[in-house]
């Protein structure tokens, strides 16, 4: 009665290097026209009894011969993941070439956030900051915001439960801080995030704004309009067309607000291709609010600015949708590659 030699399989097992070898000895052994395939189609042809024990015979030696198959393959499967993980790895000691470099990049309103700023610090003003978190007094109060004004409501205003604390809604509150510690003459500008209850296509709850105060004797409407004017064009680094409106803000007296004429990127070939667009908000101080933070009106004057860093941003870099500022898809951060603010 013919047999299988087990010992030439597993010698065929042990000389396997790789797991494509190590599954032709399994093909060779147990495949569709292996020996074991084989053999097992003859135990037809046997009596009973051969059939018994040449059938117990068989299966013993599958038995032996998967045993040493699987203990084979974990080994070289082992083997060559290590190999593997060998070939991939890199020293991470080393810098990376600069084609294969990908460093990080400035956020666009990080870069233009520091970009204002460095404008203002070239006209000699300085950078204060104020808490997030305000009191009604600062926040409206000494801004000659009146108890019945609309940006005291609560659908307008996030206040804090159970005091008169709120999310400030300007940074002009630095302003009345700074002059409560400070004494004229004084140029200071308050970059930093406010926060207002309006959310849509167009307003999101948190944005950052950039507010400025002059108090200084003898300065009018002309020093404002020549500041406003060289920030706006230094800042989007062309001569820019500005217009001057009349306007209402509790703080301020006379009150203005500022447009630009911008190329309308919605209708280009249109012979009305351009249109004004507000920047930003400004004025005369209003005596009011100088007489709260103990100045005397007839020798100081002053004029103040307030302008959203997000709208500025987006006009300057193209930028049509708003949401994108807040989506953390780095892949639009890096587009603009901004190594440096």
């Amino acid at each position: 009665m013919e047999t299988i030699n087990l010992e030439t399989f597993a010698q065929r097992i042990t000389q396997a290097d790789t797991l494509h070898d190590l599954d032709a000895a399994r093909l060779a052994f147990s495949g569709k026209n292996g020996a074991l395939t084989l053999e097992m189609k003859k135990l037809k042809n046997l009596t009973s009894a051969e059939r018994q024990e040449k059938g117990a015979y068989l299966n013993q030696v599958k038995a032996d011969f998967h045993a040493l198959w699987k203990e084979k393959y974990r080994l070289l499967q082992d083997s060559e993941r290590l190999a593997q993980l060998e070939q991939d790895a890199c020293d991470v000691t080393l810098p990376p070439s600069p084609a294969d470099a990908c460093l990080g990049s400035y956020h666009p309103l990080s870069k233009a956030m520091a970009d204002m700023v460095r404008i203002f610090e070239r006209m000699d003003f300085s950078v204060r900051q104020g808490p997030d978190i305000e009191d009604d007094y600062h926040n409206f109060t000494a801004l000659n915001i009146p108890a019945h004004h609309p940006a005291r409501l609560s659908h307008d205003t996030f206040y804090m439960k159970g005091g008169d604390l709120l999310l400030r809604t300007h940074t002009s509150s630095v302003q009345i801080r700074t002059l409560a510690e400070e004494r004229p003459p004084l140029r200071i500008i308050a970059p930093g995030k406010v926060y207002r209850d309006d959310y849509d296509a167009t307003h999101t709850p948190m944005f950052h704004q950039i507010e400025g105060l002059v108090i200084e004797p003898g300065i009018h409407m002309g020093h404002l309009k020549w500041c406003l004017e060289f920030f706006l064009n230094t800042f989007f680094e062309r001569p820019m067309k500005l217009r001057f409106r009349p306007n209402f803000f509790p703080f301020t007296e006379p009150s203005a607000e500022v447009d630009v004429l911008f190329d309308d990127p919605h209708n280009p070939e249109s012979r009305h291709h351009q249109k004004w667009l507000e920047v930003l908000g400004c004025g005369m101080v209003h005596p009011n609010v100088l007489k709260e933070m103990n100045l005397d009106p007839h020798r100081y004057q002053g004029w103040a600015f307030g302008m959203g860093v997000e709208r500025l941003t987006m006009l300057k870099y193209n930028i049509q949708d708003l949401r994108a500022f807040f989506a953390n898809d780095t892949r639009w951060v890096h587009q603009f590659n901004f190594s440096t603010p």
